[in-house]
């Protein structure tokens, strides 16, 4: 009997042990990792923006695999929200912000721009995909160039419908006449199950040097 009450006390502090390691490791997920992708994200930001020589910015063209060539902003997702645009989609990369599908379109250029973001983790950049709104604005700023993109619509998919990010999206015989943006995240929040896709178009482009009318950044009801 002593021998069952050891084993089935060990089995109880060894069950305890993998809960409180489950637990941490949620915790690590959820919450440590925005902690450090934000911290990141931050000063990428910061470090692009605030030289004066321009030699931190990598032009569209140019951009290797985990480079940040942009930075994206979303008035709906707040004021201050303001994301680096990597190149690539790979793990490393989603892992420090938003990334831009290799074999799509640039910004700015006819065809669709598409990138990727996690909507849990990592920062999740696109956490609040789902509440963007049909004309809500989103913002790509390159070192020469603010491009305003509108959104236009939105689908939910499973992963597999990778024709959203065709030239002319779910189009394959298509020929693309405009500049559009594809957002993709995960969907539903904490699942990978199905892909949340937001679209949008090209409504407008300016000077970088010139800056934004502070109307466009407005969010609407």
């Amino acid at each position: 009997m002593r021998i069952v009450r050891g084993i089935a006390g060990l089995l109880g502090e060894l069950l305890i042990t993998i809960g409180v390691v489950l637990v941490l490791f949620v915790g690590w997920q959820l919450f440590w990792t925005d902690v450090v992708s934000d911290a990141d994200a931050g000063q990428v930001v910061t470090t692009i923006e605030q030289d004066p020589t321009g030699t931190q910015w990598v032009q569209p063209k140019q951009a290797k695999l985990g480079d940040a060539f942009a930075i994206v902003r979303i008035p709906r997702f707040g004021a201050t929200f303001a994301r680096p645009l990597y190149e690539g989609t790979t793990r490393d990369v989603l892992m420090r912000g938003v990334g831009h599908y290799a074999d799509t379109s640039l910004p700015g250029v006819i065809g669709n721009f598409a990138m990727a973001g996690h909507r849990t983790t990592y920062g999740k950049p696109f956490n609040q995909i789902d509440k963007l709104a049909d004309g809500d604005v989103v913002l790509v700023e390159t070192k020469d160039t603010y491009f305003v993109y509108r959104v236009t619509g939105h689908q939910i998919v499973p992963p597999t419908q990778v024709s959203v990010l065709l030239p002319v999206p779910d189009e394959p015989d298509a020929k693309a006449s405009v500049a559009t943006l594809t957002l993709t995240s995960c969907h539903p929040e904490f699942s990978a199950r199905e892909r949340y896709v937001v679209h949008a178009e090209l409504d407008a482009s300016y000077p970088r040097a010139q800056g934004v009318p502070a109307d466009v950044l407005k969010v609407g009801e």
